[in-house]
């Protein structure tokens, strides 16, 4: 078997990149681990700026023109014309991206797990009949997440991981919210995401400065100060890498959260995949496009890692930031946008 480029990964960044290829004539291969494409862990926001209007309408669920900023002293609410955050069906997400790489010719296999790679082949495991195939192929993208095999070859650490937890509550909800409190969530945040019959309700920060099962019980005890029980309700964990370290590394690439595209500061990371997906596709297909927005995405994402590392140094600076930029937030001196990966 032999196709010009493999995709590792069937996520946004994945999908996105082989959509690209395949709409110009390359043949590409997209091997995804688990079972299906779409289910991931997240709470499935999409902002303004970055792809709520590239996004179908069956697939968005709630818009949002009013975002509420909550610390321990302050209550910010940001009101726009135009909405600010939508969420979505991170699993019809998924799906509607498939289907667009399927109908550009792009190859999908699902319950396919990489077991070897070598410069130009691998070798997978077809986890439903249980036997292994070779692959071989001019170019490879490893958009497997964050703890991708590809960057594992590559011989690059992961250093900078955040992580984050979400429980799906069966409820309705009308307000976005994000809360600032160091006591429950360090450096981090807690939020509260309602779609159409469920309500996303979560945390993320940096592991360095909150462990995962600290998280957690920090969540726990603050959804209750909120009216819901997270212990009557399953969660899900993801870790988000955020150390980049370059997407081009000669016939390989890494694109999404295995290059470490994701925001540290806020855990966006869907748009960060799509854009550097979809920029690694032009690149391999040697086609021109709009390549600012990759450009600007990796100079945020550095920013977003700098103030990260600032607000981990000790519990009373995160504190008095987040103070400071609720106040900025409530007398117009900052722009909730800025905040995005996508801002422009």
């Amino acid at each position: 078997m032999q196709y010009s480029v493999v995709i590792a990964g069937g996520g946004p960044a994945g999908l996105s990149c082989a959509k690209v290829l395949a709409e110009n004539g390359t043949d590409v291969l997209v091997l995804e681990r688990k079972s299906r494409f779409g289910p991931k862990v997240c709470a499935g926001g999409i902002t303004w700026s970055g792809l709520i209007n590239t996004i179908p309408g069956q697939i968005e669920e709630k818009r949002f023109p009013t975002q509420h900023v909550f610390t321990r002293l302050q209550h910010a609410k940001v009101v726009e014309k135009e909405p600010i955050i939508a969420t979505v069906s991170r699993e019809k997400l998924g799906q509607h991206m498939a289907q667009l790489a399927t109908k550009s010719s792009a190859v999908l296999k699902a319950s396919c797990q990489i077991i070897k790679i070598k410069k130009h082949s691998l070798i997978y495991l077809d986890r439903l009949t249980g036997e292994e195939h070779k692959v071989d192929f001019g170019f490879l993208v490893g958009a497997d997440g964050s703890s991708s095999a590809v960057r594992r070859y590559l011989k690059i650490p992961t250093e900078s991981m955040g992580v984050g937890i979400n429980y799906q509550v069966p409820r309705h909800a009308n307000e976005m919210e994000w809360h600032l409190d160091n006591r429950f969530f360090g450096n981090g945040y807690g939020w509260i995401f309602p779609h159409t019959d469920s309500v996303s309700i979560g945390a993320y920060a940096d592991r360095k400065t909150m462990p995962a099962q600290k998280l957690k019980s920090g969540l726990i005890d603050w959804a209750r100060t909120r009216g819901y029980r997270l212990d009557r309700h399953w969660a899900r964990a993801e870790y988000i890498n955020f150390d980049y370290r370059g997407w081009d590394f000669g016939n390989m690439f890494l694109a999404g959260d295995a290059a470490g595209f994701a925001s540290g500061l806020t855990g966006e990371g869907i748009y960060p995949a799509i854009v550097s997906g979809e920029y690694i596709g032009r690149q391999l297909a040697s086609i021109e496009g709009n390549d600012k927005n990759f450009h600007k995405l990796v100079r945020v994402q550095k920013i977003h890692a700098r103030a990260l590392k600032l607000t981990g140094r000790n519990s009373l600076l995160t504190g008095l930031l987040a103070e400071s930029v609720a106040l900025a937030l409530r007398t117009g001196l900052f722009d909730f946008k800025n905040l995005e990966m996508g801002n422009r």
